[in-house]
């Protein structure tokens, strides 16, 4: 359920700043592929963009966490929220 919703007791404030071209683009590919394979990298275009929230960088760089079509970070990333 945390993949799809986060965590309800800490939410995560998402700065617009960190929607650069490159997250998006990013986002969009791993959201219509259903292929999440890229979340580290999309740790790291956040990261460049400015990010400094631990819950979404340590989010994208589990490698045990099994990312899915609905992943809030990814959904912040595309506006979906």
């Amino acid at each position: 359920m945390r993949e799809i919703f986060g965590n309800p007791f800490r939410p995560v404030a998402f700065s617009s700043e960190w929607r650069t071209s490159t997250a998006v683009a990013l986002a969009a590919q791993m959201y219509e592929a259903r292929e999440f394979g890229a979340m580290p990298i999309l740790a790291d275009a956040l990261q460049d963009a400015g990010c400094d929230s631990a819950d979404i960088l340590d989010h994208c760089r589990d490698a045990s966490a099994p990312h899915v079509r609905g992943c809030w970070v990814v959904d912040l990333v595309l506006g979906k929220e």
